[in-house]
This record gives structure tokens, C-alpha cells and sequence, in this order.
């Protein structure tokens, strides 16, 4: 059983791959090499194994098929080559932070993006006193 689920993960993860490729791969034209640094916003410390993950995004703002997927490493960064020119939406994800978006345009050969994490803020509960001095009943 540990096998067919060895090999189930293998193909997932080669046909995730060979997904990420053909994203790159079907627009013709001019291509970017992105870099991006994770790190704390409150100090400014490198975020290890964050995820990463690109989605190409059409004219309208609608977020196209496809997406790619990368991790940080210790020193909080990950690259890739071949990224087509156009938007791309960004998401970072980590345990024990916000999690993280946003849209960028793609537009020189070579870009590094740096995002800033945030630690979760605390919720807000109705019955808090929360700078409205109406209890609940």
C-alpha cells in the first residue's frame, strides 16, 4: 500500500510539473526570470517554506487556468525562469502568518519581488467590547 501511494505522489507531482511548464511554454514572446524574497514584516527575518505560487491572470482581471507552484528555502527565496510578460497574481502562504496577494505586471527580463508576512491579527468577537459601548443581549 506505502508503494501505490509512493507512486500516486510521483505521478502528481510530475504531471503538477509538466502543468507549470506548458503554463510557460504556450505564450510566444518575451519571458522573465522572477526572484522572490520572503521575509517577516516585523523584523525583516527570512521565512522558510513559504509557498509560492504564480497564476496567470487574463485581460479582465479573471484568473486564467494553470498555476505554478515553488517553496522558499532557508535565506526565504525561490526563483524561476520563463515566466511570460503580462500579470500574474502572487500567492504566499506560511504557517503562522497571513497568508498573502496580490497582482503584479510582468514586464522586465529579470524581477525580484519581495514579500513581507504578517503575524494573524487578533479576531474580532461580538461579545468584546470593541470601541462600541453596546452589549449584546
Amino acid at each position: 500500500m506505502k508503494r501505490n501511494c509512493s507512486m500516486v505522489m510521483v505521478v502528481a507531482l510530475v504531471l503538477g510539473f509538466g502543468a507549470g511548464l506548458a503554463w510557460t511554454q504556450d505564450d510566444e514572446g518575451p519571458t522573465s526570470r522572477l526572484r522572490f524574497v520572503v521575509v517577516r514584516d516585523s523584523d525583516g527575518k527570512p521565512v522558510r517554506d513559504a509557498a509560492v505560487v504564480l497564476h496567470p491572470v487574463k485581460r479582465k482581471g479573471k484568473q486564467a487556468q494553470g498555476e505554478m507552484d515553488l517553496k522558499t528555502g532557508a535565506e526565504g527565496r525561490t526563483s524561476v525562469d520563463g515566466i511570460p510578460y503580462g500579470p500574474l497574481r502572487v500567492q504566499v502562504l506560511a504557517p503562522h502568518f497571513q497568508s498573502f496577494g496580490e497582482d503584479y505586471e510582468i514586464n522586465k527580463a529579470e524581477m525580484e519581488i519581495t514579500v513581507k508576512l504578517k503575524r494573524p491579527g487578533g479576531q474580532y468577537s461580538v461579545y468584546e467590547k470593541n470601541g462600541d459601548d453596546k452589549k449584546p443581549q
